[in-house]
């Protein structure tokens, strides 16, 4: 079932619970967790009611479906998060509407990125995806890789690194979603370590968020849990 204005409420209010309850019991402020609405496939209506029940921050994967939302909520002060794979010749309009971008795992998107950023807009929040599991047709850095496109990323002028994004495949079970969750906020820790100053852990999707959040999760992406599953 699709959310609508009658239940809304109901489903941001559900979600909010469990983040706030995960996050208490990992002994973390439930304000560090911030809600991203994954909003594929769902209609601008959807998406503004979502924003009258106080969610501010949308994730899109297909840019020209964005753009269009964009454009019908153009009233609203909301926060659009790129999470799709992104093609070279996509990185301009990507650059000039978005707040963030998850999935980059090519110092060439993060410098287009940069190039193509408008002089007037603050930089554009960038995480780098990280492929924890192997999985051939999913994007992401191999995690010995990340020290050294991180670095790189670091540099450029319009864009400012905030910290790491993955997709891991479902596990078995809680244990084995922390223990791939961990892998990230290890990773994190060793890059901070070494001098980076980033923030931002983008892990944890519908069926798994808990378990990214226990293991430090500040973004979570949720679509099914909000939306219900989308139409095949």
């Amino acid at each position: 079932m699709l959310i609508g204005p009658q239940n809304s409420t109901l489903h941001v209010n559900h979600v909010r619970s469990r983040i706030r309850q995960a996050a208490v019991a990992a002994g973390r402020d439930p304000a560090t967790v911030t809600l991203v609405a994954v909003t594929k496939a769902q209609t601008a209506e959807t998406i503004r009611g979502a924003a009258t029940c106080g969610v501010t921050d949308f994730g899109e994967n297909y840019l020209q479906e964005a753009l269009d939302k964009m454009r019908r909520l153009a009233d609203l002060p909301l926060r659009w998060h790129f999470i799709g794979q992104i093609q070279s010749n996509k990185t301009r309009a990507i650059a000039e509407s978005f707040d963030w971008v998850h999935s980059i795992d090519r110092l060439s998107i993060a410098r287009r990125l940069s190039e193509q950023r408008p002089h007037h807009a603050p930089p554009l929040n960038l995480c780098i995806q990280v492929k924890l599991v192997p999985e051939p047709n999913k994007g992401g850095v191999e995690p010995g890789q990340v020290g050294q496109l991180a670095a790189a990323a670091a540099e450029l002028p319009k864009v400012r690194l905030r910290g790491l994004m993955s997709v891991p495949p479902p596990q078995a079970n809680a244990a084995a979603e922390r223990a791939v969750f961990a892998r990230l906020r290890i990773l994190l820790e060793e890059l901070n370590a070494s001098g980076r100053k980033l923030d931002t852990l983008s892990m944890g999707m519908s069926g798994d968020f808990e378990a990214a959040i226990s293991e430090g999760a500040t973004l979570v992406r949720i679509g099914t849990a909000l939306f219900g599953p989308r139409a095949a």
